[in-house]
């Protein structure tokens, strides 16, 4: 249902109310809603997966991406949150419309990590996912050039 990036990230597209059990039934203890409300109006708002999130007991955190790009803010709160999640040794499950906006910006965090870009594209392509639109601003983040 979801897509594992690592063992501790998943991402998907739009995530529905009952999803947020399924995610919990598999392990997951934080949601990153990537996706700006309104994108698509017929779909559930960040307001009814948070609070769908708090009745199963599961983080949530929103880090809003448009179709405009990617800012340091958002790189960094994505940082914050993969902390945070991380601190209480739980998965964490991110989504957008597609899976594609969470994909980046987890790649981004974890260059400016200093993670290897092409560790980070290897990774991404085998959950089905392009990095090359941003593989320089990977290079500038991780502060490597391969």
């Amino acid at each position: 249902m979801f897509t594992p990036l690592t063992e501790t990230i998943e991402v998907s597209p739009q995530i529905s109310i009952d999803q947020v059990a399924a995610a919990k039934a598999q392990g997951v203890t934080m949601i990153i809603n990537n996706r700006p409300d309104g994108e698509d109006p017929s779909a559930p708002q960040g307001a009814d997966i948070a609070a769908a999130a708090e009745a199963a007991g599961i983080d949530y955190v929103a880090i809003p991406v448009t179709h405009a790009g990617f800012s340091g803010p958002q790189v960094d709160a994505m940082i914050a949150a993969l902390g945070k999640a991380e601190g209480s040794g739980g998965k964490v499950l991110a989504y957008c419309r597609s899976g594609t906006r969470s994909t980046l910006l987890w790649s981004l965090a974890q260059a400016k990590q200093g993670r290897s870009p092409a560790e980070l594209s290897r990774v991404a392509a085998n959950a089905g996912y392009d990095l090359s639109p941003i593989r320089p601003m990977l290079d500038a983040l991780s502060g490597q050039v391969e």
